[in-house]
């Protein structure tokens, strides 16, 4: 039995947009007066909940989706030479011969999905790519994305590498697959009890439902 559904989250699940993102992020500080992120604080923000990163950085939620805004077109200029995370090449392609669905939700553009995909030979593997323009957005879209195409909740499985994509999932009733080679560290992952936890890459070939 396999879901009829798979979706994934995009930077940090497909694309490693960190170091890139963290380039990005530190320019767009000094711009607006926000806190820069040194490497060394790294490993404690990855143990960090949304709400607990944004106030870290002092990042006022009404100045997210402006931020997000600036830094996605920014990221636009490079996306095209970022790498996909290894063994996905092979991996994606297996995984989409077992399921009818087989999409993205991302809180980047589909625009820069798409070059990201293009780039690396993966633009007809996909059926769809949504995104939204919030950071906490995804449990809405993942709820019409469940209309759209008539699946139980139970047919359907999000991958994503953050405590957001968990707890959007979580919130709309949907399974929920956290990978440990993205942003938030594999401990604060698996404390949000998500369905499936992936160590590593080619351990997607195995996510069935559980019954």
């Amino acid at each position: 039995m396999s879901y009829k559904a798979l979706i994934f989250d995009f930077d940090g699940t497909l694309a490693d947009t960190f170091d890139e993102g963290m380039k990005i992020y530190n320019g767009m500080a000094e711009e607006h007066g926000l806190r820069p992120v040194t490497e060394a604080e790294v490993p404690m923000l990855k143990d960090m909940k949304m709400n607990d990163l944004l106030a870290y950085l002092g990042v006022s939620k009404y100045r997210v989706p402006k931020l997000l805004y600036q830094g996605t077109k920014l990221l636009k200029e490079s996306i095209s030479t970022l790498p996909l995370f290894d063994g996905l090449e092979t991996v994606l392609p297996a995984l989409r011969t077992k399921t009818e669905h087989f999409g993205i939700l991302t809180s980047n553009s589909v625009e820069n999905v798409n070059l990201f995909l293009k780039n690396h030979g993966l633009e007809n593997v996909f059926t769809f790519v949504s995104s939204t323009s919030k950071l906490t957005g995804k449990s809405k879209h993942l709820r019409a994305i469940r209309k759209t195409f008539s699946l139980k909740s139970s047919q359907m499985l999000y991958i994503g590498d953050e405590i957001r994509d968990i707890k959007a999932s979580q919130k709309a009733g949907i399974p929920v697959a956290a990978v440990g080679w993205g942003f938030n560290s594999p401990a604060s992952l698996k404390a949000e009890n998500p369905v499936h936890f992936c160590e590593k890459i080619e351990e997607l070939l195995t996510l069935t439902p559980i019954r």
